[in-house]
């Protein structure tokens, strides 16, 4: 899933320009203020407002409120539940987000991918390269939902998956890790890992095989990387799985900078 985030005055209505020119599915998550008093500010039901054209489904966060799932919902808590059904996701209001992000008017905002005085003043053209050129937001469930749509699945009795993450440390001793940073060599990094997949779908009764590296700055216990394997039996699928992974680090050029509690180093300077 494509994410791209607007903020400043105008971010709704660059979202009804932009959201028409997208493919597939787009939701819209707007971030909502909270009362005075500290209540939740009524939001209605998504699907049953009226929503703008190219948009499936609209949603409203708030500080305290989630208005289609309950409380305590993070927008990365939201993001992993989209990602396997949608295609992009439209956030208003979010400037702390992780994801490219416009901003309008002079608005502050973490990952700036375009600066502009008002929405009037953006080229959706513009916005449309933005946010094909993110790196998208992928899950395991996006994966597996991904692997169970081929059609070669009727052929196919197990799935198996390995999901790697960010380990806080080995052993007693070892000093805290606090965050990894992955950056790839554009590119030739993407098309290896298709080059793995296809050649791991060569295997005897190997169906489908879908892999995701992630890039940028990972904190401990987030997850890194994912492999899934679509088999007619659960031996080829974990071997596969197994196979996956280890070529995948062995052979992808993804280099990984690792920040503990006392140092910051290259992982490739150390081998």
């Amino acid at each position: 899933m494509q994410v791209l985030g607007v903020v400043g005055v105008g971010a709704s209505a660059l979202c009804e320009r932009v959201a028409p020119h997208l493919d597939g599915r787009v939701a819209v998550v707007e971030r909502r203020a909270d009362d005075a008093d500290g209540s939740p500010s009524a939001a209605p039901e998504p699907g049953v407002t009226d929503r703008p054209d190219g948009v499936d489904t609209a949603y409203a966060l708030g500080e305290e409120s989630w208005a289609a799932a309950g409380g305590d919902r993070s927008l990365d808590d939201v993001l992993d539940d989209l990602a396997a059904t949608y295609d992009h996701a439209l956030l208003v209001g979010f400037p702390d987000a992780s994801f490219p992000t416009i901003a309008l008017g002079g608005a502050d905002a973490a990952n700036v991918a375009i600066d502009a005085p008002g929405a009037d003043a953006v080229d959706v053209e513009s916005v449309l390269e933005v946010i094909a050129d993110a790196e998208p937001h992928v899950t395991l469930e996006t994966l597996v939902e991904r692997v169970k749509a081929s059609p070669r699945a009727e052929r196919a009795g197990a799935i198996a998956t390995f999901t790697g993450r960010v380990r806080t440390k080995d052993g007693d001793e070892d000093p805290e890790t606090l965050e990894l940073t992955f950056e790839k060599y554009e590119g030739v990094a993407e098309e290896r890992l298709r080059a793995i997949e296809s050649e791991l779908m060569e295997r005897d009764g190997v169906q489908e095989v879908a892999c995701f590296h992630r890039t940028g700055t990972l904190r401990s216990g987030e997850d890194i990387v994912f492999v899934v394997v679509l088999a007619g039996h659960r031996e080829e699928a974990f071997e596969t799985v197994s196979d996956g992974i280890d070529r995948l680090k062995d052979e992808v050029p993804i280099f990984k900078r690792e920040t503990t509690v006392e140092e910051d180093f290259w992982v490739h300077d150390r081998q």
